[in-house]
């Protein structure tokens, strides 16, 4: 999948005219790549459209115009692309409650390194997490991390020629699969792959 540049993105007047019809297209396009495992952690699979989408009101939420400034938020953005031979994901761990969610994340230490994906006949791949910048500390982890799940040339084919995709978290204290996800969302995964 090719990285985004200035000319894939609107101008912020253009995006005026058309963030109605770009928002309600990018969140149905969003509903086929969320994968909710267990009560309080989500992978939302990250693309191209997505990514735009982010940018689009980054740029609009803090009045980016400079050429220098935008290509910030696409030097930021970019690396969540898939490069064809993985899939990229936000990993959002989601308590309501302040003090539940602070003893969680305090439980959780770690856990961004135990989530994994698993295609039909395969082993599970699991996370490289938080490329970016160290999302955990000595005593919690973050509510947010940023994954990439990076799969042999082999389950690629598999999960091109429609092979079954698992997703799941491996941690002493938050343990849940999804033995196969929804078809929309693994054939919009498939079609992040190349090969």
């Amino acid at each position: 999948m090719k990285q985004l540049t200035r000319e894939d993105l609107y101008s912020l007047e253009e995006y005026a005219s058309v963030r109605q019809d770009f928002r309600s297209r990018t969140m149905g396009h969003k509903r086929s790549r969320k994968v909710e495992i267990g009560p309080h952690a989500t992978l939302y699979f990250e693309d191209a459209l997505t990514v735009q989408y982010q940018i689009q009101e980054m740029l609009r939420a803090e009045r980016i115009f400079e050429a220098d400034e935008i290509q910030a938020e696409l030097d930021a953005y970019n690396p969540l692309i898939p490069s064809g031979s993985n899939w990229k994901a936000t990993f959002m761990l989601e308590y309501t409650d302040p003090e539940i969610r602070r003893d969680a994340l305090e439980r959780l230490r770690g856990v961004e390194d135990r989530v994994f994906v698993r295609v039909e006949g395969f082993d599970p791949v699991f996370a490289i997490a938080d490329e970016d910048l160290e999302r955990e500390n000595e005593t919690k982890t973050s509510s947010v991390h940023f994954l990439r799940f990076e799969l042999s040339s082999d389950m690629v084919r598999a999960a091109q020629a429609g092979a079954s995709v698992s997703v799941g978290i491996d941690h002493p204290s938050y343990a849940h699969t999804v033995a196969r996800i929804a078809e929309d969302v693994r054939a919009s995964l498939a079609a992040d792959l190349e090969g």
